[in-house]
């Protein structure tokens, strides 16, 4: 039965990726990937000749429908991200959305995530957490940060290395220098680091030391 197979992709160690995400991603008529490239090199390791084509913020408004009416006639159609799960700060969303609205059939796999690893290892409590993602670069940034310096659940943020210095100022300046958090670099990759202090003593290391890979911060929640 023709479908859209949501699958992770492991986000650094390609032993993380699972016997059914092999099997379903050699089963597909079509894989769509948020860069060829790098799907080729996993799809190449696992022996996996399956056709591709390009999905991602830039074109996924205008692939949806004609994706979607591929399924609806027959293909089996496998959706992937560069690392971890599709639609968590990557595109999916709005073909997955579209696929419900018309009674496709969507089957989501269990995988790689980078937040759960550095949310576990950073030590703080993970019962209550909120995800946000990245933050919004410019217009609502401070309004953003505004409202989760009193949040009381953990909060979980991804940044890119160039950027990462100056997140941790302005999360400072709206958390305080006290306020204890972790961030968390290369996760399942050869230099995997996570690194646990203060915010300020976080800037501070990270001052000392230039940020490389990708990046997960997690903050403590307020505290009243």
């Amino acid at each position: 039965m023709a479908k859209l197979a949501v699958i992770p992709t492991p986000i650094g160690n390609l032993e993380d990726i699972t016997l059914r995400a092999i099997r379903l991603l050699r089963e597909a008529d079509l894989i769509l990937a948020e860069d060829t490239r790098t799907t080729g090199v996993l799809l190449k390791h696992f022996g996996i000749n399956v056709r591709m084509e390009s999905h991602h913020k830039f074109n996924e408004h205008q692939t949806v429908q004609k994706i979607a009416a591929r399924i609806i006639g027959g293909e089996s159609v496998a959706l992937v991200s560069d690392a971890g799960t599709p639609a968590i700060s990557d595109p999916g969303f709005l073909l997955v959305r579209e696929c419900i609205r018309m009674g496709i059939n969507v089957e989501c796999l269990p995988g790689p995530t980078a937040f759960i690893p550095a949310l576990v290892l950073s030590g703080l409590p993970n019962d209550r957490f909120c995800f946000e993602g990245f933050l919004p670069l410019k217009k609502g940034r401070q309004t953003r940060m505004k409202l989760l310096a009193v949040e009381e659940r953990t909060i979980i943020l991804y940044e890119s290395p160039h950027r990462l210095r100056k997140t941790l100022e302005q999360l400072i300046e709206h958390f305080g220098a006290d306020r204890q958090a972790s961030v968390s670099r290369e996760l399942t990759k050869l230099y995997e680091e996570t690194t646990r202090a203060s915010l300020a003593e976080l800037l501070q290391y990270f001052q000392n030391k230039e940020p490389k890979g990708e990046i997960v911060i997690i903050i403590n929640g307020y505290k009243l």
